[in-house]
């Protein structure tokens, strides 16, 4: 999925072998969106990774709008 789009997301070599991670932090996006569909509700996500909820949010958003059944738009 192409991140590059999303200003929360940085994708650096050096953190994660540059896998998308949340801007500032080596917290990969894949373990928001893992979690919420998982079934982690977005205060959970935020309070176990120390990630303000609207950030949260916004990476859901993100996600939903660019990823759907399997199709990147």
């Amino acid at each position: 999925m192409d991140w590059s789009g999303c200003a929360l997301v940085e994708m650096d070599p050096h953190i994660h072998s540059g896998a998308p991670v949340l801007r500032g932090t080596r917290l990969p996006v894949s373990a928001i969106i893992g979690n919420f569909e998982y079934g982690a509700s977005i205060p959970e996500i935020s309070e176990w990774f120390d990630v303000p909820r609207d950030q949260v949010r916004a990476i859901l958003s993100y996600f939903e709008e660019h990823y759907i059944a399997g199709v990147v738009r």
